[in-house]
């Protein structure tokens, strides 16, 4: 595999590829948006949306694939032999699983986000493993992006062969390059004849050892322009080098690729060049929403667990889910679920109408969602206790349920750093909560700018704080009072308060830590929160509302749940708003700078030490890995 070198750019240069790939216009309402600048607009979320009839064809393919996940799939041999079946992966083939997305001119089924996030949900509450093949393959590999930007000739060259089921991967990761595209080293260089030459290494391609088709981002010859392009694995220079192993998702086909002198046909760019990380951004808006669905799904699954066995098992006397610390966090879990479900139901169908810009929405449900879902399924692995550390394997082994709570743990771990980590979609929001502000008054912070350009912008931010800053406090003379909505009003009156309130607290970061807030992360990544919580009540009561309005049989236990756990969201906002000014970010900041420089080096004494890893370790990889290519030297040469 050839050596690539490290792209050495600075903070500077890393920010502003980051800026020139942002979407900067919103052609659509956002609700998360506007509730940064302190509006809360409940009509883009109330009533709550109701999904369309689903067609007897989706039912049919709902059906075939609920049969295939119950009768054919065995998560425990998946999980053992760390691969996928290849009779799983034909039935999903004929199935047409793997063009659920694709639009039906190009051989696809043509599903809409509802229906697609429906099969993940199901998908999610069985097998990890499964998700991850089908939603690698849909929501970041190729059928996305080419469907949204490609040519109709590439459109009609890939979509039929990847609704066939040729597989498909991203390849974005380099080894020293995850969330900072500005140091990415894989070119694609133009020559002569107007093709594109591929070299560099991707790390990390999910997919990418069974993958046909992969899209690769690469940058240009310069190191100016980062594009998106479709390469096949077949073609001369690609090559799967290793396939990475995990804590979970052992069948994950994760591969590290590299391209040598790969050529690539012009027509295989997909959209214009330059544009890669928006077409990147833009694919992620919805093709977020998989592992959010996927993880509802697993949370059901996990609630189920611990319902069942909080009443069977007895302890004291009685069953554990009547103890007052189990009960609680039952009540607390399905609380969470009902709300969960609420902000992942509300952002799909805004995808399906295109009635509001999702990218705040989708990064909410992502964040939000995946923390929650790991909260709970460490309570489930904490209720189940010694059963829930045990592997399905071992319990079966002695007679008992295979509960895969240890396998659940292990495989949805790595949804808070798939498709962007916890903290790049805590910055990613937090850029586009300031953003009016930057827009107004960037000039008036920004050290680079001269005293005449900050007199301007001195005038233009005036102009809008004069009329806006006033109306964050008085709500624009209403204090609506939500009567409609029963006993769950004083949640959404809480939610209409804070909303104003974070708006302000933004403007205050502003005007406190001027240029510097941009560092303050401690301060950015509480202002999403706040947000992801407001938008999460919100949700989960109107909701609740769109239950009762239905006369729903359950809509009494809706409410209850979004009740409860807007009582707990309502403790975590307000500790929220506190901590925004009263903390010790600074002081922590300075400590772990300290660590970082070995200052505190000294508490690692006594310890065996991995860097660099004792003789006896990993003794095993390294003879078979010394063995392999003497093996090769020594095996026969056969002639045909």
């Amino acid at each position: 595999m050839s050596e690539s070198k490290v792209r050495q750019v600075s903070e500077e240069q890393a920010r502003q590829v980051a800026e020139e790939s942002r979407q900067t216009t919103w052609n659509q309402p956002s609700f998360m948006k506007e509730m940064f600048l302190g509006d809360f607009r409940l009509h883009l979320i109330h009533p709550y949306p109701e999904p369309p009839e689903d067609s007897a064809e989706f039912q049919a393919f709902y059906q075939a694939m609920d049969d295939l996940l119950r009768n054919q799939l065995d998560s425990i041999e998946i999980d053992v032999s760390g691969e996928y079946p290849e009779d799983i992966v034909d039935s999903l083939r004929k199935l047409g699983a793997f063009g659920m997305k694709i639009p039906k001119e190009y051989g696809g089924l043509g599903f809409s986000v509802h229906q697609y996030q429906k099969v993940m949900h199901l998908v999610g509450s069985i097998d990890g493993n499964l998700c991850a093949l089908l939603s690698a393959h849909q929501s970041i590999g190729v059928p996305q992006p080419v469907k949204l930007f490609g040519s109709e000739e590439l459109k009609n060259k890939y979509l039929p062969r990847c609704a066939r089921g040729e597989v498909s991967a991203f390849a974005l990761t380099e080894t020293d390059v995850g969330s900072d595209p500005a140091r990415m080293t894989t070119t694609a260089v133009r020559n002569p004849e107007g093709d594109y030459v591929l070299n560099g290494n991707k790390l990390w391609c999910t997919n990418g050892t069974i993958a046909d088709l992969l899209v690769v981002m690469a940058r240009d010859g310069d190191g100016k322009k980062i594009s998106a392009f479709v390469v096949e694995t077949a073609w001369p220079g690609v090559k799967v080098e290793k396939r990475c192993r995990f804590m979970g998702l052992k069948a994950l086909a994760n591969a590290v690729i590299s391209f040598t002198d790969v050529r690539i046909p012009a027509e295989n760019l997909i959209g214009e060049e330059g544009r890669g990380l928006k077409i990147a951004l833009t694919t992620l808006n919805d093709g977020r929403l998989s592992i959010p669905n996927m993880s509802v799904g697993a949370t059901k699954s996990a609630i189920e667990i611990c319902r069942r066995w909080s009443a069977e098992r007895v302890q004291w006397g009685k069953p554990v889910g009547k103890h007052e610390a189990i009960s609680h966090m039952l009540a607390d879990m399905a609380s969470y679920i009902f709300a969960m479900e609420a902000i992942v139901e509300q952002t799909t169908e805004m995808a399906d109408s295109h009635r509001v810009d999702i990218r705040l929405e989708a990064a909410a449900c992502k964040e939000w969602v995946t923390y929650q879902t790991w909260k709970l399924i460490d309570n489930t692995m904490q209720i189940r206790g010694g059963r829930g550390y045990e592997t399905e394997s071992s319990l079966f082994n002695r007679g008992e349920q295979p509960v895969g709570v240890e396998r659940m743990m292990r495989d949805f771990r790595i949804n808070k750093i798939f498709e962007g980590s916890s903290e790049i979609m805590h910055l990613f929001m937090a850029r586009e909560a300031v953003d009016k502000h930057l827009e107004v008054a960037g000039d008036l912070i920004d050290p680079r700018k001269s005293a005449g350009q900050k007199l301007g912008a001195l005038v233009k931010s005036a102009a809008f704080y004069i009329g806006w800053y006033p109306t964050r406090w008085l709500g624009w003379g209403r204090w609506p009072r939500y009567s409609e909505f029963g006993d769950l009003a004083r949640h959404l009156r809480f939610v209409n308060r804070s909303t104003r309130r974070l708006s302000r607290q933004i403007f205050h970061g502003m005007v406190v830590h001027g240029p510097k807030l941009q560092h303050k992360q401690g301060f950015l990544f509480r202002i999403v929160d706040i947000a992801n919580e407001l938008f999460a009540m919100a949700s989960s009561v109107a909701r609740a509302q769109s239950m009762t309005d239905k006369n729903d049989a359950d809509a009494a236990k809706g409410r209850a749940l979004a009740d409860n756990f807007c009582r707990q969201s309502t403790r975590t906002v307000k500790r929220l708003f506190q901590e925004l000014w009263d903390n010790d970010d600074f002081r922590k900041y300075k400590l772990g700078v300290r660590v970082v420089e070995g200052e505190h080096a000294w508490l690692e004494q006594g310890t065996i030490g991995v860097y660099p890893p004792p003789p006896g370790y990993g003794r095993s990889l390294r003879e078979a890995r010394e063995e392999a290519p003497r093996k090769e030297r020594e095996s026969p040469v056969t002639v045909s």
